[in-house]
């Protein structure tokens, strides 16, 4: 194999059981967003418009969906013969199957995928944040710094610092010390799980991680602490910009929700940056004479008779004649029955709403009602 400046690592075999029905048959990653996208569809897309074009893909849970949908990499530009995309499953060796216990027991397992192209430098990336990043701008800085790591991180609001790793750094941004999800927090700059590794360091601290008993095996718990308390050179790359963690049903509606504002800083529309999908082949939409349609994101193959106003629907969704749907984002191939009413909810891929369903917000307005089919089968049984 040819050797290689960079090669990316796309972690990807999360279950994702904070969005409940949406990954019960599906790695989070695979999940549907924004209109006809999928999550992972933006990490790749970075990768490529980065100039990063040997990518391996480590998949887990559920991944049959997901294997499918990245194929040969070709929608991507990744269907390469030297590189491309390549998924990496758990294997069996002749004593075990050697499943991922955790972030960094996924890439050790790959230390041999990673060998073949004796990369100078290793991007290791989550599969289920939503943003458009420059990999190669955070590769240059990081060779600037002479770093061992570099770790892309984004200023969140005060009060939210509790739901993220942060890192404290000195004015250099040289990274001093790492608190997972603080009570009080010194700063507000969390890590986006997104690491630039030497790859000499990251190969010698994964053997080191995966011979201690007492590791759970994963870069925010074990290697970056281990690494800041062995005085190792690990900076912090400010990162500007949109960015979102869709790990929850409140805020993948919220990432959809926020492609209807005008200026939304996540601009699909940017041609210089592009976000690439698999191609849904369907035909043209159909807005019937009865239909409207208003501040709303719909994608091909979809029937509207009704009303739908602030809402992300994908392909070949129907809305049947008097249902009005708000707020709402309606995933691939559902059907909304005649005289529905929908308020801020998410609708499942496939599910069918009766006619006559109504469905709202509860006491809170950020209530989100993720309607499944198990959700219709409560809402008939009442």
């Amino acid at each position: 194999m040819q050797k290689k400046k960079c090669v990316a690592m796309l972690l990807a075999g999360g279950k994702g059981s904070r969005l409940h029905s949406l990954t019960k048959n599906l790695a989070k990653p695979a999940v549907p967003f924004g209109g006809k996208y999928r999550i992972i569809d933006f990490p790749l897309s970075n990768c490529t418009n980065s100039g990063i074009h040997t990518v391996g893909v480590l998949t887990q849970y559920q991944p049959l969906l997901l294997n499918s949908y990245i194929g040969i990499g070709s929608a991507w530009d990744l269907d390469r013969k030297d590189g491309g995309v390549t998924v990496l499953p758990p294997y069996a060796e002749s004593s075990e199957v050697k499943w991922y216990s955790g972030t960094a027991s996924a890439i050790f397992q790959n230390l041999n995928y990673l060998d073949q192209y004796n990369p100078e430098y290793v991007l290791i990336l989550s599969g289920d944040h939503i943003y458009k990043m420059n990999y190669e701008l955070m590769l240059n800085y990081h060779i600037e710094k002479r770093a061992d790591v570099t770790i892309s991180v984004i200023e969140v609001p005060w009060e939210e610092t509790n739901r993220f790793g942060i890192m404290n750094t000195d004015a250099d941004l040289r990274i001093t010390e790492f608190e997972e999800k603080p009570d009080v927090a010194k700063n507000n700059l969390a890590s986006m799980g997104i690491y630039i590794f030497k790859w000499s360091v990251l190969r010698e601290y994964l053997i080191r991680d995966d011979q201690n008993s007492d590791s759970s095996h994963d870069f925010g718990k074990d290697i970056i602490p281990l690494l800041i308390q062995e005085n190792m050179n690990l900076f912090a790359y400010p990162f500007k910009g949109y960015w979102k963690d869709v790990g929850t049903v409140q805020s993948l509606w919220e990432a959809n929700m926020d492609l209807l504002d005008k200026d939304c800083e996540l601009n699909l529309f940017d041609h210089s940056w592009r976000i690439y999908s698999v191609n849904p082949n369907q035909p043209p939409q159909y807005i019937c004479p009865e239909g409207e349609v208003s501040e709303s994101l719909v994608n091909e193959g979809c029937k509207i008779e009704g009303e739908v106003s602030r809402t992300v629907v994908f392909q070949g969704v129907t809305v049947k004649k008097g249902a009005v749907v708000k707020e709402t984002v309606i995933m691939p191939d559902a059907v909304i029955g005649h005289n529905c009413v929908i308020e801020k909810a998410i609708v499942s891929p496939g599910v069918y709403v009766p006619d006559g369903t109504i469905i709202k917000p509860g006491e809170s307005a950020n209530d989100i009602t993720l309607v499944s089919e198990e959700t219709i089968g409560e809402l008939q049984s009442n």
